[in-house]
């Protein structure tokens, strides 16, 4: 059973930066892929960003160049450094690991950026 933990949302204003941590517990060397999504209110959830065990990395095209994911197997921990922010980028980031034992989801953290 993999456990997932995010922190690090919050208030921003536009053009600010912020980092997300997810931290995994109980089974992390099951895991392939991690990555993170969002939902914004009234929308649909979205893909973010996802990472391999191997290291290889996806993004989706509005985030290009302003985020970068990246993880510490040291740690057990994924990264999301959120760079030149927008108020469309406001919403509830979740973090989730792909595994062997199944995938898995954290309880979400809200990030809001003012204009």
């Amino acid at each position: 059973q993999v456990q997932l933990v995010e922190s690090g949302g919050g208030l921003v204003q536009a053009g600010g930066s912020l980092r997300l941590s997810c931290v995994a517990s109980g089974g992390y060397s099951s895991i392939r892929t991690m990555g993170w999504v969002r939902q914004a209110p009234g929308k649909q959830r979205e893909s973010v960003a996802d990472i391999t065990s191997g290291g290889g990395t996806n993004y989706r095209d509005s985030v290009k160049g302003r985020f970068t994911i990246s993880r510490d197997n040291g740690k057990n921990t994924v990264y999301l450094q959120m760079n030149s922010l927008k108020p469309e980028d406001t919403a509830v980031y979740y973090c989730y690991a792909v595994s062997w034992l199944g995938d898995y989801w954290g309880q979400g953290t809200q990030v809001t950026v003012s204009s």
